[in-house]
């Protein structure tokens, strides 16, 4: 007998083979055609775990779906569209209606995310006057991208504290949350194109991740300076560029499948060299050959244009380990294989 699968705690393979199911095989055949043998065999062993694709479960991975690449700039499709069609294709039309609406609730309901349409200039500015705690509370809630670059442009002054507010923030109830979201969304109401969660130390290390070298030394230093502990455990629970030298060769080649060919190049201009080892022993000669002459045929480049490139390159290592892909270690000292 075939086990059903628990909609709530999906691999990232099962979501892929619950999607290609429900796509039909046309559409999967063309999928698999631009997949290596080992992703093909991974998928296609979990679909052989799978007879029946129960409404719940196609929800969970449509949700995911549009949770990941909702407000996303790379996407070149038109995810509500694409979902809609998925879903109506699939299910019964009163089914697909239950989820679409759901999808729809969902969307609308989660606090901050209108922040992805709003200019980030104007957002600080905004956020800027709030009292600390507040502003601590709405970067924890904040996609995390715009939280990064809210904190690099607070003033100096500011920074360490709102870090350490982050750090030690507590459960927060989801009236408070939702009444500082209305307040702060009708406040940028000419400048806009759920529910309560904590902060705490991972909810810090993911905005620093995100951040430039300065502003991170910033933020450190004013926290080692008022609770050293916090701060080895902070440094504990980030994860930079330079691990990546820790993963396996499979993992790092999953990455790679997800890096731009320009950010990889600028990625490596101050990389170390076991972390161009890493990188030109899991590409193709080809490919290899191409980003050498690439990054000799650079020229100077803006600091800060390398530190985005190596960030985007953490982001995609990041994404690939929540969505079960890939496992990453927390630190040059910890790494799983």
């Amino acid at each position: 007998m075939v086990d059903v699968l628990d909609p709530n705690n999906l691999t990232g393979c099962q979501k892929a083979a619950v999607f290609l199911m429900a796509m039909g095989e046309e559409y999967a055949t063309e999928v698999f055609s631009k997949m290596n043998e080992q992703e093909i065999s991974e998928i296609a062993f979990e679909m052989t775990k799978i007879d029946h694709i129960t409404p719940e479960m196609l929800k969970a991975v449509s949700i995911d779906f549009v949770e990941r690449f909702e407000g996303e700039a790379k996407m070149i499709v038109e995810g509500d569209s694409f979902i809609k069609n998925v879903v109506q294709k699939t299910l019964k039309e009163e089914n697909a209606r239950a989820i679409l609406e759901d999808l729809e609730k969902k969307k609308q309901d989660k606090p901050f995310i209108w922040s992805r349409n709003v200019n980030v200039g104007t957002l600080a500015g905004y956020v800027e006057g709030e009292h600390p705690q507040t502003i601590a509370m709405i970067l924890a809630h904040m996609p995390g991208e715009i939280s990064s670059e809210i904190l690099m442009s607070l003033p100096d002054e500011q920074k360490g504290d709102i870090a350490l507010r982050i750090a030690r923030l507590g459960q927060i109830s989801e009236d408070v949350v939702r009444d500082v979201d209305r307040a702060l969304k009708m406040e940028l109401s000419g400048a806009v194109g759920p529910g309560g969660k904590a902060g705490g130390l991972q909810v810090l290390v993911d905005i620093i991740n995100g951040v430039d070298k300065s502003t991170e030394d910033s933020v450190m230093e004013y926290v080692e300076e008022d609770d050293a502990e916090m701060a080895n455990e902070i440094r504990n629970l980030m994860f930079v560029f330079e691990d990546l030298t820790n993963i396996d060769d499979t993992a790092m080649r999953e990455i790679l499948k997800k890096v731009e060919g320009q950010q990889l190049t600028y990625a490596l201009k101050t990389a170390t060299e076991e972390m161009k080892d890493k990188i030109f022993s899991n590409l193709s000669q080809r490919a290899g050959e191409m980003l050498k002459d690439d990054l000799e045929a650079m020229g100077p480049v803006r600091l800060a244009e390398v530190e985005e490139a190596q960030q985007a390159v953490v982001r995609a290592a990041k994404e690939l380990e929540a969505d079960g892909t890939i496992t990453l270690g927390k630190g040059k000292d910890d790494v799983l294989v």
